[in-house]
């Protein structure tokens, strides 16, 4: 009995150390950074936000920066826009903005959103939307004018048909904006992050706890720390502590009773806590070396940086790819935060989080204890087995059906542009998982095909129309090609083009395997088992659709899961791929596929 009453006394006494450190530190930490506003009927300015003139910078959220000019309130959206704040709303996390010039549809021509903490309210309805140019005034039958931008006409193009357009209209811009037909002279935009709606619903204030990158919510008065301030918190604190005083005595001896099992609950309960937000969680520098033990397992290099092995606090095994500082990192690790961030399939690598500490830049990925695909196709032994055919052929569904989810299951297609035997992972039951999405390209699903300034992707891996338009538009199609070109590898366990092959009509791999395809041949590859004969067929030919020089001849990745997961006898043998024998607008015959117009170019989305 003694013993617990010590116990309690000194629980006590630890409490009220808390209280004091909670009271100078906490309550009334709104003195350090208080409200602000740029005019007496502007909105009010606080944490997330902070007003650059007049407040320091651990005021506010990253890039919740705003500004005074005159008696209004700015807001920077990006480097050439900027926006007045009308309203801010802390409990529903949304601020209202107005275009300086009252044209708020126009606002939409440059608007980009995808590096911003802002997005459009869930109170829209949103979709794809084109501006055109037109040299004389016309009455559009779906058309909306723009008065205050003369020389653009914006057009909803869903269900308006372009080919009804005048002749003196060129479209010059698809975006994906809220229905123009909802808005007046405003727009509501929402925050995520930081969370902080919750505190304002209890009239609390979010802040950075003691000026750290933790965040917290203060309660008590926000007026200074007075004695009212004193009075208050104590008064509250000594009841605060006698209840926390009885539950902690209990608590402790039910947690000395069973330990270990208050333990695993703990991080179970905190695992699904973490896995609640569909967005991926921000880490410091510090946190990746404790995660690391500063480092310490190193998994691979690359011209990217390095890779090492870690755990997340809730125990989960991690891989943190460590970016160089060079010039090119910036923009990929933005384009790969910003594209697999929001992406989640059974067959795509899951971004959990990532670092963005001054110069220092990492992405956080979930574990794949297998690596990647390069391992075991092209070097076997004992510690690289060989992969069987039915392990082979779910691996290429896998990672179809995953290219499949990028082309048709997001909100955007997303053009990935670098599938190669290094970019597929595997898990622990050699499951694949697309990864390093650095070069990827999003652009709108009704318009497919997009322009590039300059060639992306892995030499030979890269299709014919990204280093040539003779041969096409870039497209969706281009993932298509370089997935042909995996399949080959695949099937023949080493690089397409080997230059160590001693036979010279083996050197290229493809073209070797088509013309054997084609005299009726075997393929006298890996085959130990029946059926491995059927499945090699099936991969080969499935590839040979794929690698077609002109992308109107190629399958679209929905096709090519069916028939990857179709009967190989069903499969019709292609065109030569490596004989051109046809114009680029010659449509060839696909199983189960049937090709649309060809389609203008457009400008990839930023």
């Amino acid at each position: 009995m003694c013993n617990l009453v010590a116990k309690a006394i000194l629980l006590l006494l630890c409490n009220m150390l808390f209280l004091l450190i909670f009271l100078d530190c906490g309550v009334c930490e709104s003195d350090i950074c208080p409200p602000s506003n740029c005019s007496l009927h502007g909105p009010e300015i606080r944490f997330p936000f902070r007003l650059k003139e007049h407040q320091l910078q651990h005021c506010g959220y990253p890039n919740f920066d705003l500004s005074c000019k005159g008696e209004n309130t700015v807001l920077k959206l990006s480097s050439s826009m900027e926006v007045f704040v009308r309203d801010i709303n802390y409990k529903k996390q949304t601020l209202t903005i107005f275009e300086p010039q009252n044209c708020i549809k126009g606002l939409f021509f440059n608007l980009n959103l995808s590096t911003s903490p802002f997005q459009y309210s869930s109170i829209y309805y949103c979709s794809n939307y084109t501006f055109f140019n037109c040299s004389s005034e016309v009455d559009f039958a779906y058309g909306d004018p723009i008065p205050c931008k003369r020389d653009f006409q914006h057009v909803g193009y869903g269900d308006s048909s372009l080919d009804t357009l005048p002749v003196s209209c060129q479209p010059i811009k698809t975006v994906f904006i809220p229905s123009p037909y909802r808005l007046n002279d405003v727009l509501d935009l929402m925050w995520d992050a930081p969370q902080c709606h919750d505190c304002e619903a209890k009239r609390g204030r979010c802040g950075f706890k003691n000026m750290t990158g933790e965040i917290t919510c203060f309660y008590g008065p926000h007026k200074g720390l007075s004695g009212k301030c004193l009075e208050i918190g104590v008064g509250i604190g000594i009841f605060v502590l006698l209840v926390a005083t009885l539950i902690g005595i209990k608590v402790y001896n039910r947690w000395k009773l069973d330990r270990k099992e208050i333990g695993n609950q703990i991080k179970v309960e905190k695992f699904l806590e973490d896995y609640k937000t569909l967005k991926p969680t921000r880490y410091s520098y510090v946190d990746l070396k404790k995660m690391t033990d500063q480092f310490k397992e190193k998994l691979g290099q690359g011209g990217y940086g390095s890779v090492f092995k870690g755990k997340l606090p809730n125990e989960v095994t991690i891989a943190i790819k460590l970016l160089q500082n060079s010039g090119g990192n910036g923009e990929e690790f933005i384009n790969e935060v910003g594209t697999i961030g929001r992406i989640h399939h059974v067959n795509v690598v899951r971004l959990l989080g990532f670092c963005a500490d001054k110069f220092r830049r990492a992405l956080i990925y979930e574990f794949m204890p297998n690596k990647s695909l390069e391992k075991f196709i092209f070097s076997t032994g004992a510690k690289n087995p060989l992969l069987g055919w039915e392990k082979l052929l779910d691996i290429a569904v896998g990672v179809a059906r995953g290219i499949e989810y990028l082309h048709q299951g997001c909100e955007q297609r997303i053009l990935h542009f670098d599938i190669k035997p290094h970019n597929i992972l595997l898990d622990h039951n050699f499951n694949p998982k697309i990864s390093d999405f650095g070069l990827a390209k999003l652009c709108s699903k009704a318009q497919s095909i997009v322009s590039m300034k300059v060639a992306r992707g892995t030499m030979g891996y890269i299709a014919p129309e990204v280093f040539s338009r003779n041969f096409g538009n870039v497209s969706y199609k281009s993932d298509v090609y370089s997935f042909g070109m995996l399949l080959l590898e695949m099937v023949g366990g080493r690089k397409n083009n080997d230059a160590t092959i001693e036979n010279t009509s083996e050197v290229y791999f493809p073209e070797w395997v088509y013309n054997k395809l084609n005299q009726g041949e075997g393929l006298t590859l890996r085959i130990e088992e029946d059926g491995d004969a059927e499945i090699a067929r099936k991969l080969t030919i499935v590839a040979l659709w794929c690698i077609q020089w002109h992308p109107v001849d190629r399958p679209s990745m929905n096709s090519v899961v069916q028939m990857l997961e179709g009967s190989e006898e069903i499969l019709m043998m292609p065109p030569n791929p490596f004989v051109s024998t046809c114009p680029p607008d010659t449509k060839v015959a696909l199983p189960e596929e049937t090709h649309g117009t060809k389609l203008t170019t457009i400008p990839e989305l930023e």
